[in-house]
């Protein structure tokens, strides 16, 4: 059975990668391109956590709701 070979990366492809991204973007760019992809997982993980508090705001709202309707 055939794995995906993006699973097994070695040390001389990561030195491949970066070596081929500073030739690409330069030293200046990179950080600032690091930076706006942490910006942007922040981002994400923030509207993971509002999703889930707005999922369980609604929850318990209609679980108030069923619990009044049974009195």
């Amino acid at each position: 059975m055939y794995t995906s070979g993006l699973l097994f990366i070695g040390t001389n492809e990561i030195i491949i990668i970066v070596v081929l991204a500073l030739l690409l973007f330069g030293g200046k760019k990179i950080p600032e391109l690091m930076r706006g992809l942490g910006r942007g997982v922040k981002e994400f993980k923030e509207g993971q956590k509002d999703d889930q508090n707005a999922e369980n705001n609604t929850n318990t709202t209609t679980n108030n709701d069923t619990v009044n309707n049974q009195r």
